[in-house]
């Protein structure tokens, strides 16, 4: 007999004591086991923790290709899933495996939920993760598009753009972290204001070290740069990392910027919508002649 077939006997007998399991596997490999039993379980060689406080929402699941969902709450603890753990970026993207178990017997399981994390949220020492389901994966877009910007991610094979080049990176020390989590950064003043906006900052030391995290904003002040990330890395003053500059995806900045139009990767003079919903206008110039988008 199965493990499925075991449980959905135990199911069908009316009197059932149940437990979902939950293993995620964060992208550094690391791997953690959750139950919401109250004692630790064992199985497939993995070890479901009882204490971590963790319990899920309800699953959402559907025969087409809509995206199964669920969410799992959970506390904030040191010997699970900490706040820093969180804030350095660390479960972004991680896979989870759910299971509906027998926990007086845990042969008896199925596999209820496939899929990753998806958006999570902290408040008051607790956590709010969303779950979503492998079917999420057909959203991403395959292959080329035809669009105005750039479609090349920049310094890729097709971007052609060397970012071990001096000219495009460089090395500073966190001089302060502010109230709103923004970074001071003394010197680096040989680069102009924005340049190292929608680019990507690497940590080389202090507990978020090996983190990469997109820059929001980047200003160049008096006596260096303030810099903006999207999210919260966990740094402090002293720290290192690399600035490593970004790209808009335009065809002038392509240009202008990295001098590397040759290879720009977009259609910046296809229509754009408002061009395609035009009309003609009486007080406007009709005269068959070419329309600017």
């Amino acid at each position: 007999m199965t493990g499925q077939e075991a449980l959905l006997q135990h199911l069908a007998s009316g009197v059932t004591h149940v437990c979902r399991c939950w293993l995620v596997t964060r992208r550094d490999g690391m791997r953690l086991g959750f139950t919401d039993h109250d004692q630790d379980l064992q199985f497939e060689g993995h070890a479901f923790r009882a204490a971590s406080g963790l319990t899920a929402g309800a699953l959402q699941q559907t025969t087409g290709l809509s995206v199964d969902n669920s969410e799992a709450l959970g506390a904030l603890s040191d010997a699970a899933i900490t706040e820093a753990d969180l804030a350095t970026g660390l479960f972004d993207g991680a896979e989870v495996q759910s299971w509906l178990v027998d926990w007086a017997d845990v042969d008896a399981r199925v596999v209820e939920f496939r899929g990753n994390f998806g958006e999570v949220t902290r408040k008051g020492g607790t956590f709010r993760v969303e779950l979503r389901g492998l079917t999420e994966r057909l959203n991403q877009v395959q292959g080329q598009v035809y669009q105005a910007g750039c479609s090349a991610v920049l310094g890729d094979a097709r971007c052609g753009i060397d970012l071990r080049d001096a000219a495009y990176r460089t090395t500073v020390i966190v001089a302060e972290v502010d109230a709103r989590g923004r970074l001071r950064i003394d010197g680096a003043t040989g680069f102009a204001d924005r340049w190292f906006e929608r680019g990507q900052i690497e940590v080389l030391s202090g507990t978020a070290a090996g983190l990469r995290v997109m820059v929001k904003a980047d200003r160049l002040t008096g006596s260096g740069r303030l810099v903006e990330l999207w999210h919260s890395a966990g740094l402090a003053a002293g720290d290192s990392l690399i600035l490593q500059a970004g790209c808009d995806r335009k065809a002038e900045t392509c240009q202008n910027k990295f001098s590397n139009f040759m290879n720009f990767r977009g259609f910046p003079h296809i229509p754009g919508e408002d061009w395609l919903a035009s009309y003609p206008v009486s007080s406007l110039l009709n005269d068959g002649g070419s329309l600017k988008g």
